[in-house]
């Protein structure tokens, strides 16, 4: 990893570009106290290493008791999605204020001279969504196409007096990501493609959720992830950015400007990489540049206060382990983000310090800035049960505030013989199977990680979008078919589809680049679903559920209307009162969201925005309104599968198969494989490098001793239903050298989900025997308990011997179990 050469930071061709040309400076809202920041060098001066250290740290609350924070002197904790008081997803806020109250009287019986209060961070990121019973908001990407600030400012205050009910006073938002590529699975979280509005959204943001820290809702705000991570290459996250110095400081880096006007306090590193490709300059893995969270967001930017590392993100680093990096440290990383493994993370970074490989004044800075975080904050001689929202059941909720943002966010693309509004008292058939699904409404980020792990139960109190059409059109006029089977349509005035993505987060959200972006490849049954009622002399409404832009001129092409809805959260009747009509016949509410992010025209290659626009069918800020004569004609369809693959790992193959990246992971460090064909990996265990496969791209993975190769989901989508009963994991393998003890190939489906099979003796029958095409029955993986609809590792092999072998092209390949080399299950399953 290298910082930028100081002769390098001028952009080419500067002459001809306008905008910024250097990190600006940034004058913050909140200016240092000389006597605060005398009072803080004070304490830093009295504290030993070990209680330094502590105050970086931040473990997980699933793996701290609030005895560990007292004899640790731990500075943070933290609960990521999915992680409850006592692991009791139905918790009040007064059992979170309770936990908060142990962290915090723990953190004020520590020996320290000076006891530093504990600060307990959390995702809230479309309200307070760790919590059942929280309202949730439209993500991100429906608050970019309201185009409505007031909005932005009520609802941040809202979630900061919703987290400081359950006793939380750290929230990691806002996202500022300029998300360029709708293949990324976090597109939902960004405001919009235009850094100007993500600029104006993220100072709003901040302003809402800390003021001026005088009020008992005020938390900290979170400017994340720095820097770069909506801009990844194809929209991999976590991939590499290979943004120009330019368009990094002026695309990507607008909300940042915006923020640290409004005072942000915390700044949250990114996973991804940013490699300046045009200049030459490589600023690696944002974890551990010094260019980028020093020199740049410190010394130039002015920020003063602290950096605080992702989810194990110092193991991004290389050469760095979750629980060991002293150049994250030195990098700029103030507090490490440390899940499980703290306790080794605070050994190994006292054993640095004292061998001179971390500087002494790296450490005090470090500790120096989250104190004085603490102190503006308000933190010190206040318990967090003291804040007069705290364990408020009711301060978790702004239901009409947030129906108000979901009618706000709505974007009509299609509206031909001005079909909407509907008029009240028609017949209507509701079809699509988001139309009574929270899950689906609500996306990722909502009560679990991945949202996929919930009951509609969970979501209360909020309603589903069919709720909505019932209530607005009258329940005894409206008919629900998931499927619209057995359906006759011309029972019906209207046919309204709620069709939808499913709920994912993060990586898993990624649509790899050599599948189309198209909603009808992604979910086939929504295009099913719509072919069945179309051309029935009925007018068709699709109102479609996803965190991004996609291609559906399919869809579209079958719709006489068309709406894109996002992921509206909890208060799905918002939908509702758009499309239809008051009950005097006049708009109830008008339609007047516009895109927050280019529609694409196209179902690959979906980098738009960086394309200049040409793969544009709707532009940026396009929103039709209620009352204007506009018609589309049909749409071209482009029908291709999969997309050209280009410098991906992943490969061709038929319709019905979904391919994953490769991933290797040694010990508890994960290292995606999938998106640099020249990319090696090395460890005491397993090494891996680039293999040719039947002139298929694939990677050699050599064993020597215990560990594990597997292929992550590209994306959080069940395996299609009708792959499950005859489908089969299906992968290219040649071996090079026999295993030495049993190897295992596991599939992973999430916590407590998990199976494996026995593939010893089949790899040693494959000895000298050339390229294998190995394929193993889903249902050897479902007779021991893997749940096909959740799947995120397919393909995992481990051993604890010597083992050598190329693997490529992992498929999921419908029909392939009926096929006469199959593997047999019994002969996989461990006696």
């Amino acid at each position: 990893m290298q910082s930028a050469p100081e002769k390098n930071t001028q952009v080419k061709n500067s002459a001809t570009q306008t905008g910024l040309k250097d990190w600006p400076r940034i004058q913050s809202a909140i200016a240092k106290d000389p006597a605060m920041e005398a009072k803080i060098k004070k304490m830093v001066a009295q504290m030993t290493l070990a209680q330094k250290v502590g105050q970086m740290t931040q473990p997980e609350i699933k793996f701290i008791t609030p005895d560990d924070v007292r004899k640790y002197y731990l500075g943070s904790v933290l609960n990521g999605g999915g992680s409850w008081p006592k692991m009791n997803k139905y918790a009040t806020a007064a059992d979170w204020v309770s936990l908060a109250d142990q962290y915090h009287a723990a953190s004020m019986s520590t020996d320290m001279v000076d006891k530093v209060p504990v600060i307990w961070g959390i995702d809230a990121i479309h309200g307070n969504s760790n919590v059942v019973g929280a309202t949730l908001f439209p993500h991100n990407i429906g608050l970019g196409a309201a185009r409505n600030p007031k909005i932005i400012s009520q609802m941040a205050e809202h979630v900061a007096k919703s987290v400081r009910a359950t006793g939380i006073a750290w929230v990691f938002a806002p996202t500022l990501a300029v998300g360029r590529d709708a293949r990324w699975g976090r597109a939902y979280e960004s405001f919009a493609e235009d850094g100007k509005l993500v600029k104006e959204y993220g100072a709003l943001y901040v302003k809402g959720l800390q003021g001026k820290f005088k009020d008992d809702q005020n938390v900290v705000a979170t400017a994340k992830h720095f820097i770069g991570d909506g801009g990844t290459d194809k929209g991999v996250d976590r991939g590499v950015t290979k943004s120009t110095l330019h368009e990094m400081i002026n695309v990507q880096a607008q909300g940042y400007y915006g923020a640290f006007a409004a005072g942000a306090q915390t700044v949250m590193a990114s996973y991804n990489s940013w490699n300046d490709v045009a200049a030459g300059v490589n600023y690696g893995k944002m974890h551990g540049s010094k260019a980028m969270l020093t020199d740049a967001l410190k010394d130039k930017m002015g920020f003063d206060g602290f950096v605080v590392s992702d989810w194990d993100g110092i193991a991004e680093v290389p050469g760095c382990s979750n629980d060991s990096c002293a150049q994250a440290i030195n990098a700029g990383i103030d507090m490490v983000m440390v899940p499980d493994n703290w306790k080794n993370f605070i050994a190994n970074t006292i054993k640095q310090v004292e061998a001179g490989e971390i500087p002494m004044a790296r450490i005090d800075d470090a500790v120096t800035r989250i104190i004085r975080v603490k102190m503006r904050a308000g933190l010190f001689g206040k318990k967090p049960s003291d804040n007069k929202y705290a364990g408020k059941q009711d301060a978790l909720q702004a239901r009409d505030l947030a129906r108000q943002a979901v009618r706000e966010s709505l974007v009509l693309l299609k509206n031909n013989q001005q079909t909407l509004p509907l008029a009240r008292g028609k017949k209507i058939l509701v079809v699509g199977k988001s139309a009574d699904s929270m899950i689906n409404q609500s996306g990722g980020w909502s009560i679990t990680w991945q949202g996929t792990e919930n009951k509609e139960s969970d979501y209360t109190p909020g309603d589903t979008i069919l709720a909505g059409i019932k209530e607005a059109a009258g329940a005894v006029n409206v008919h629900y078919s998931a499927n619209a089977d057995d359906v006759d349509v011309a029972q019906f005035d209207v046919v309204l589809a709620v069709l939808g993505e499913t709920p994912y987060a993060e990586g898993f959200g990624d649509v790899a680049a050599s599948r189309p972006l198209s909603h009808s490849h992604l979910f086939p049954e929504d295009l099913a679903v719509l072919k069945k009622l179309a051309s029935k002399g009925k007018p068709v409404v699709t109102v479609l559920v996803s965190g991004r832009a996609v291609y559906a001129n399919d869809l579209m092409n079958l719709s006489d209307s068309f709406v894109a809805a996002w992921l509206p959260g909890s208060e799905g009747k918002g939908v509702a009162d758009v499309l239809f009509k008051n009950a005097q016949g006049k708009i109830n509410h008008p339609i007047k969201g516009r895109l927050s992010f280019s529609w694409p025209a196209q179902a690959c290659l979906n980098d738009a925005v960086a394309n200049g626009g040409k793969q544009v069918l709707f532009k940026y800020g396009y929103g039709l309104q209620y009352g204007k004569t506009s018609t589309i004609g049909t749409l071209p369809e482009d029908h291709t599968n999969p997309c050209t693959s280009g410098n991906s790992l992943l490969v061709s193959g038929p319709s019905d198969l979904t391919t994953y990246p490769l991933v290797v992971t040694t010990g508890t460090r994960k290292l995606t494989l999938g998106q640099d064909l020249a990319l090696t990996h090395s460890s005491d265990t397993v090494s891996v490098k680039p293999a040719t496969l039947a002139n298929i791209v694939g990677k050699q993975v050599s064993w020597r001793g215990k560990g594990r190769y597997e292929a992550s989901a590209a994306f959080a989508t069940p395996i299609p239903a009708n792959l499950i009963s005859d489908g089969a994991l299906q992968f290219k393998a040649q071996i090079h050298q026999a295993p030495s003890s049993k190897v295992s190939m596991w599939m992973e489906c999430g916590e407590n989900c998990v199976a494996s099979l026995d593939l010893s003796k089949s790899f040693q029958s494959y000895l000298g025997a050339g390229v294998k095409t190995v394929k193993i029955p889903l249902a050897c993986f479902a007779a021991l308990g893997v749940d096909m609809r959740k799947v995120k590792t397919p393909f995992s092999v481990s051993t604890e011997g010597n083992f050598t072998a190329d693997f490529a092209d992992i498929q999921i390949v419908g029909g392939a179990a009926k096929d006469a080399d199959v593997l047999a299950c019994d002969k996989l399953i461990s006696k």
